[in-house]
């Protein structure tokens, strides 16, 4: 099977023929580059979680000045997640993403240099200032090449990127501090931030040279390709009301999504800062060890979100698939809890808790972008994106502090799986179903 084509054909017909191809065509050349790019950048976000097995004795933090430090990137990436956006809509795809990425790539190498907490919270804090824009500005850039009805199953491999990261990156991570500890005179804490983040201002400057703004503007699409996509999308944009910049700020549904994806990303950010050292505490002492078992549930979990990703596509329906996701991820997060001295039992109820908070992230987004377009989806997808990732500042600090006040990571995790439900019933209760009727 080709798991890269976004859809069968819907019938025999030439031109559902023609558009299938096209669609593969511009999947092939646009997905696995993206996904690459969302790899090095879930990487340099997260990999704190694993330097924390080292960094954290080595410079005397807390579990608050962890959490804290882990979590004021998104203050820096919710400040400047809107401007950058709207620069990316106006600017072109091309060059804003190149300018993210090699920016970032440069900051996050850097965390090498870390020697005090404020040090800390100042580098991860412009790494967030830095990185703002990216994934809605590429979610966004997916609006301009998918029409609604094939961009969950696009989303979804674009979002297994998150999942490949652990699968590769915890393991990779667990290596490099265990077998380049002292390396250099340098700690392996110090060696995983240099060489993770150096892929990143690499894949920035081959990104000026790659990605095509617009259908119209690409190189590698023929004539008839490009007026067959375009009707598509003009076809599909035709649907939806206009709205401008300014109506996003004041649509109430953009600020309802925003307090949904602020319930999931907070469970999501929970796994990805916390879940090394939760499976450490089960009694996993070797960082090899706890990377291989960290990359199971990601790796379940990503085979999960591309499945729900395409029934959604199928059926068309979006509001129950997002809140059922959420609601398996929070009770499997809340039942891990009992579970917290047992490896096997905790590791399967954090994979299903995994796989839950994963499969709502590609429907979720199918929700803004069934109602806003142009400068208003630029700004609306950029505004839901960054109060929804003050759940990943509020995540990481809730769930230290509130451990070093108990001494456990089950407070935390209670509170992090209730707003997963609540995610999920905010979905039902007050999304319109008309909106994604077919």
């Amino acid at each position: 099977m080709d798991t890269m084509s976004p859809a069968p054909a819907i019938s025999a017909s030439p031109s559902a023929l023609a558009e299938a191809a096209a669609y593969a065509k511009v999947t092939w050349r646009l997905i696995p580059f993206l996904f690459v790019c969302y790899i090095v950048s879930w990487l340099d976000r997260v990999n704190v979680g694993f330097a924390k097995l080292q960094m954290q004795s080595d410079l005397k933090f807390s579990d608050t000045v962890y959490g804290l430090g882990a979590g004021i990137f998104f203050i820096g990436y919710f400040i400047f997640e809107v401007p950058s956006n709207i620069i990316l809509h106006r600017a072109g795809a091309r060059r804003w993403i190149a300018r993210i990425m090699t920016s970032w790539g440069v900051l996050a190498s850097s965390m090498m240099f870390v020697g005090s907490p404020m040090s800390f919270y100042v580098l991860r804090f412009f790494i967030g200032v830095s990185e703002a824009g990216f994934f809605p500005g590429i979610i966004l850039y997916l609006t301009y090449w998918y029409p609604a009805r094939r961009r969950v199953r696009i989303v979804a491999l674009f979002l297994t990127a998150i999942a490949a990261t652990s699968v590769i990156g915890a393991p990779l991570s667990g290596w490099i501090l265990k077998s380049l500890n002292g390396a250099n005179g340098w700690a392996g804490w110090q060696w995983l931030f240099l060489l993770e983040g150096a892929p990143s201002l690499l894949m920035g400057v081959f990104t000026f040279f790659y990605l095509d703004d617009s259908i119209r503007a690409s190189r590698w699409l023929t004539a008839e390709e490009k007026q067959l996509l375009e009707q598509s999308i003009t076809a599909d944009n035709a649907e939806k009301p206009s709205h401008s910049l300014r109506h996003a700020f004041g649509d109430a549904k953009v600020w309802l999504l925003a307090a949904v994806y602020f319930c999931f990303v907070s469970g999501l950010y929970a796994i990805s800062f916390w879940l090394p050292q939760i499976i450490k505490n089960t009694g996993v002492k070797d960082p090899l060890d706890v990377g291989f078992l960290t990359a199971i549930p990601w790796g379940i979990g990503a085979v999960g979100m591309l499945l729900w990703g395409r029934r959604s596509d199928r059926t068309g329906e979006r509001r129950w698939h997002a809140a059922l996701a959420g609601f398996v991820g929070g009770a499997a997060l809340l039942v891990s809890t009992a579970y917290g001295h047992n490896t096997v039992a905790s590791l399967v109820a954090l994979t299903i808790a995994t796989l839950g908070i994963q499969a709502t992230l590609p429907v979720f987004w199918a929700l803004p972008t069934a109602f806003l377009t142009g400068g208003a989806a630029a700004a609306g997808i950029a505004l839901i994106n960054a109060v929804g990732n003050l759940g990943g500042f509020v995540a990481p600090f809730l769930v230290g502090w509130l451990k070093d006040v108990t001494q456990s990571t089950a407070t935390g995790l209670y509170v992090l799986s209730g707003g997963l439900i609540l995610g999920g019933l905010l979905v039902v209760v007050f999304i319109p179903a008309r909106l994604f009727k077919r």
